[in-house]
C-alpha cells in the first residue's frame, strides 16, 4: 500500500504544480524578461507585451488543466490500489505520461496564440 500512496502522490504532483504555476503566471508573472524563470520561448521573450501575454495565456490553461487532472489522476490510480508493485509502477507511469499531454499541448497552443496576436518581431497585429 505504501508504494501505491507514493505513486499516487507522484501522479498528483504534476497537476498540482500546473495549478500553482498557473495561478502565479496569471496573478504574478515575472516582471522582466529573463533567461531563468517563466514561460521562456523565443516568441514570448521578444517584447514585454509578448512576455505578459504568454504568461497570462499559458497560466489560464495550466490552471484549468491542472484542476481537471487532479481528480482524474486520483480516479485513474484507484483501479491499482492494493495491486502488486510492478502493476502500480507501470500504471502510474502511464498516468504520468498522459498528464504530460495537456501540459505540452498548452505550450503549443500558447505559441499559436502568440503568433495570432503578434508578428515575428513581437509587434501586435491589427
Amino acid at each position: 500500500m505504501g508504494f501505491w500512496i507514493f505513486m499516487l502522490v507522484c501522479c498528483m504532483l504534476l497537476p498540482a504544480v500546473m495549478v500553482v504555476f498557473g495561478v502565479i503566471f496569471i496573478k504574478h508573472p515575472p516582471r522582466k524578461i529573463n533567461p531563468i524563470y517563466g514561460y521562456r520561448t523565443a516568441r514570448s521573450m521578444k517584447t514585454p507585451e509578448t512576455w505578459k501575454f504568454a504568461h497570462k495565456y499559458c497560466g489560464k490553461m495550466w490552471k484549468k488543466a491542472g484542476l481537471i487532472l487532479l481528480p482524474l489522476s486520483l480516479l485513474a490510480m484507484l483501479p491499482v490500489m492494493g495491486k502488486n508493485d510492478n502493476l502500480i509502477g507501470i500504471w502510474s507511469s502511464t498516468v504520468l505520461l498522459l498528464e504530460m499531454i495537456p501540459m505540452i499541448a498548452s505550450l503549443v497552443l500558447t505559441e499559436r496564440a502568440l503568433a495570432k496576436h503578434f508578428d515575428r518581431n513581437g509587434n501586435p497585429l491589427q
